[in-house]
Order: structure tokens, then C-alpha cells, then sequence
């Protein structure tokens, strides 16, 4: 049997004004690939509202891999656009393999934003049953 998992994240926008800000925005650029920049830009710079919640949810993915001790692979959690306009998770490299590990058959994403951050809900489906033999009633 198979249930659900959650995961979930919070970016202020001020982190990622002064990411945006700091070495023409290198950073960033570590944490987004080339299409999730360029879903990020609009004509007057940095969409902030849209990168804290892309950097949002890929927290909140990661969340869903329960791998202490690992590093986040940015570039392998990518958060694309879908028909509508809907977040659209997009696995490669590592994080496909930690997905694949922990049996997900799907992900999906929520993202809301709002001055002062942005929030981002990860779910998946197809996740093993949690071990529940140390619980006890009281």
C-alpha cells in the first residue's frame, strides 16, 4: 500500500533580493537553471516573488527524500511552468535517483507568494508506508 508525503518550505523575499543583488546574482544562478531563470525575469529584473517560491518549493521537495546529511541538488529540482501556468516539478540526476530510491511515482507542487514570502507545499504520492512499530498508545 502506498500513501503520501509532505514537505514544505519558506523563502523571504529579502533573501533572495540580496542573492539577486550580490555578484550580478551568481548564486542564484547555482539554485536555477537556464529555464527557471528565464521563468524568472520580467522587464524591469528579478521576478523575487517568483524565485523565493521556485527556491521554496525545491526545499520542500528535498524535504519529501528524508536524506539527512545530503546536500540539496538545485539543479536536479527544477520548478517549471505547466498548461495554466501551474508548477511543474521536473526531476534529474541525483534528486531523480533519491525519488526513484524512495518509490515517489509523482510530485506536485503548490506555491503562494506574498510580501514579506513566498511558500511552497511539496507533495508526493506512491511513497512507502512509514514505519510505525515504535509507536505507542497511551
Amino acid at each position: 500500500m502506498s500513501y503520501g508525503r509532505v514537505g514544505i518550505d519558506l523563502v523571504p523575499f529579502g533573501r533572495v533580493r540580496e542573492m539577486a543583488g550580490r555578484d550580478h546574482g551568481a548564486a542564484l544562478a547555482r539554485m536555477l537553471s537556464e529555464e527557471e531563470m528565464r521563468l524568472s525575469r520580467t522587464a524591469g529584473g528579478p521576478d523575487i516573488a517568483g524565485i523565493a517560491g521556485r527556491l521554496a518549493a525545491k526545499e520542500a521537495v528535498f524535504k519529501l527524500f528524508r536524506v539527512p546529511g545530503q546536500t540539496l541538488p538545485w539543479l536536479g529540482i527544477e520548478i517549471l511552468k505547466g498548461d495554466g501556468g501551474w508548477p511543474v516539478v521536473r526531476l534529474s540526476g541525483r534528486a531523480a535517483d533519491l525519488a526513484r530510491d524512495a518509490g515517489f511515482e509523482h510530485i506536485e507542487v503548490s506555491i503562494t507568494h506574498d510580501e514579506p514570502c513566498a511558500v511552497a507545499v511539496a507533495f508526493c504520492a506512491g511513497a512507502p508506508e512509514a514505519d510505525t512499530s515504535r509507536l505507542t498508545s497511551a
